[in-house]
């Protein structure tokens, strides 16, 4: 109970500038769950297409392939059917290269789509906690100004470390923001190695198996 009185005391003596940082966190938090659960889904999606579609294109069953990724919500399906609409089309290694990269310049915005907010909140709400100190350093300044010289010391003393729970307010969320972007960033890089990865195997895919019906 006296942690739950201490925390409430610290939110009391923030003042104003308290509400507009409570907000920007609630933000923050949302942004970084969202991508979180989106991300994690993404990743699991890609994994199980592709683990089902590779068997059948390296059997050369492409057009069953082509079927099952037209319905498909992943991004590694969307890629792949890309790629396999292109080939219905004469073309060259490079025209289904560039009709894969087509689909990845689609899908890579959505995978990093509000990330960078989160960031800019970090940096947002230190700014704000920092506008909070100020002002009330001023008002507490003010204050003293107009008090007995026997209780300035103690009033600025209680005025300035009033006015400091609104920096140490924001860098105690600022900080883990900053982690959960770099986090997020991480597995978004992840997925889109991944698909990289998975881009290259399919064009190599192809290639051989088309060499080898030339045969």
């Amino acid at each position: 109970m006296n942690a739950f009185n201490t925390a409430v005391k610290f939110f009391q003596d923030c003042g104003l500038f308290i509400y507009p940082s409570l907000l920007i966190m609630a933000l923050g938090l949302a942004i970084a769950i969202e991508r979180f659960l989106i991300l994690n889904r993404a990743r699991s999606d890609n994994r199980k297409v592709w683990a089902q579609i590779l068997p059948m294109l390296q059997q050369g069953q492409f057009r069953e392939v082509l079927n099952l990724t037209s319905k498909s919500d992943a991004a590694i399906g969307k890629i792949v059917n890309n790629g396999l609409v292109r080939m219905q089309s004469p073309g060259r290694r490079e025209d289904l290269d560039a009709a894969m990269e087509e689909g990845m310049m689609e899908i890579v915005p959505r995978l990093e789509k509000r990330t960078h907010y989160i960031a800019t909140f970090a940096n947002v709400i230190t700014l704000v906690g920092l506008l909070g100190t100020i002002i009330g350093l001023i008002k507490g300044f003010t204050a003293v100004a107009q008090v007995n010289p026997a209780e300035k010391a103690e009033m600025l003393s209680a005025s300035i470390s009033i006015a400091m729970n609104n920096t140490a307010f924001a860098l105690m969320v600022a900080i883990p923001f900053l982690l959960v972007h770099s986090f997020l960033q991480s597995k978004t890089s992840e997925i889109v190695d991944g698909l990289e990865a998975a881009k290259i195997s399919f064009l190599n895919l192809v290639q051989r198996i088309k060499a080898e019906q030339g045969k």
